[in-house]
Formats: C-alpha cells, sequence, structure tokens
C-alpha cells in the first residue's frame, strides 16, 4: 500500500559515523545488499533525530507527533531493475512513542522497538541515550564544533556530508520483505560534532563485529530541518548470510 507523504521537521539529528571491516558488515547483511565502500572501509553508524510536527503532508503542524528515535545504519549499494542503487540498511529502530511503536511495520514503514530515552541538552552540548524493551543500548556525549574531526577518513566535512546525503534511502527487515523509505530535506546542511563518549550494544557485540573491527570516525549534527518522508517498494526478502539480529 502506498502511504502518503509524511511531512514534519527534524527539531534535532545526530549521526555517529564508524568505519568497520567489510568482510565482518557482509556478514549481518542480507543477500541482496552489500557494503558501500570509502577508501576500502564499511561505514556503519547511529541516526539519533528529535522529529516535530510529522504528519501526513497537508494537515497542520498542531495535528502532528513529536518523537526521539532512534537507528542503525549501515551504507550499502543494491541492484534495482539493473540500476546499482544506494542508501541504508537499517537493522532496527527505537522510539520514544508507543504510538511509532505500534504503527512501525504495520501502517507504516519499518518496525520499532520501543525505548527509553535519556536525552540532556545544555547549549551546544549533547547527551543522548536509550535503553530498548531488549536491553539494545546507546549513549552519547557530544559538542558542537567549529573543525570536523581531523583523523577522519572523510578528512573533511564536505566529504562526509555528500556520503550521509547520499544514504537518503532506508531499508528495514519485516516479515519476508524489507520496507522502504526515503528521507527529502529540504534543505541539507552538516555541522561537526566532537565526541567525548560513546557506546553502542549493537556496534560493541563481538559474537557480530570482533574486537576493533568498528572504529568510530566522525559525527554530525544536524537541526531545524523541514523534511519529508516518502515510502518505497518492498524489496523481497532473501536468507540473511548469516543469522546475527
Amino acid at each position: 500500500m502506498k502511504l502518503p507523504v509524511i511531512h514534519g521537521y527534524i527539531e534535532r539529528r545526530i549521526l555517529i559515523n564508524f568505519t568497520a571491516d567489510p568482510d565482518d558488515v557482509r556478514k549481518v547483511l542480507p543477500a541482496q545488499f552489500t557494503p558501500k565502500l570509502y577508501k576500502g572501509k564499511a561505514i556503519v553508524g547511529i541516526c539519533l533525530i528529535r522529529l516535530k510536527d510529522v504528519k501526513p503532508k497537508g494537515m497542520p503542524d498542531c495535528m502532528g507527533i513529536s518523537s526521539e528515535n532512534g537507528a542503525h545504519r549501515i551504507a550499502v549499494e543494491w541492484l534495482e531493475n539493473g540500476e546499482r542503487k544506494e542508501g541504508v540498511y537499517v537493522p532496527r529502530r527505537d522510539t520514544s512513542l508507543k504510538f511509532n511503536h505500534l504503527v512501525g511495520g504495520r501502517l507504516f514503514p519499518g518496525k520499532h522497538d520501543l525505548a527509553k530515552f535519556d536525552v540532556q541538552e545544555n547549549e551546544d552540548h549533547y547527551h543522548i541515550g536509550f535503553v530498548s524493551s531488549d536491553q539494545t543500548f546507546i549513549s552519547i556525549d557530544a559538542r558542537e564544533s567549529e573543525s570536523f574531526a581531523s583523523d577522519s577518513i572523510f578528512e573533511s566535512l564536505e566529504n562526509a556530508s555528500a556520503f550521509m546525503k547520499n544514504g537518503s534511502i532506508g531499508y528495514s527487515p519485516n516479515g519476508d520483505k524489507y520496507e522502504g523509505l526515503e528521507l527529502d530535506v529540504y534543505n541539507w546542511q552538516v555541522s561537526p560534532l566532537t565526541v567525548s563518549m560513546v557506546s553502542s550494544s549493537f556496534f560493541e557485540d563481538e559474537a557480530v563485529f570482533p574486537k576493533g573491527s568498528v572504529q568510530f570516525d566522525n559525527a554530525l549534527l544536524m537541526t531545524n530541518m523541514e523534511h519529508e518522508w516518502n515510502s518505497l517498494a518492498d524489496i523481497k526478502k532473501a536468507p540473511l548470510n548469516q543469522e546475527c539480529f
């Protein structure tokens, strides 16, 4: 079922990005997807996003809903009608809002686990963490910065921004299919963050990602941006290369 375009505002979006060993990433990806590499490395990450006034496009903002959300992301490529596409594979999504948990994967693409979020923002500092119903957790501390991470594989804010912008299409597993969403940000703009602490139970699971195979690379911030979500046709599910989540 083709859903209406969903409109709202990104009040705050933080992208925490890591490099990873491509061979380890391939083991957790469905057969349809391959890692999108940058200088020989797979790029994985976490998106922590606060959405505001989200509702079908054309409805007044006062009828929208707001929520804190988290997503684990893996940059991928796939073939669609003989054409190579790129985006992200999202093995899980978490949300603070029970409504998102109830309708995600049913009325709206993408299953959402219900999680308890701890958000503390003070001037240029951000502490964001959550613990989900199955004890998956994320925690970060970061500050706004005037300079991009000097040791990043991307070398510049512009390179990192372009790579992330090209990941606007995301597919998530749900039953026998992968459900797709495309994010359209009206005025894409990112700024750098300096991270003092980051912890993710997903990327730190050594049964999935061997110790040292995932390394923090950079963090980006987006604030106060109008956007739309567009649903995409499902991709039929094929067997996983390895059952890891």
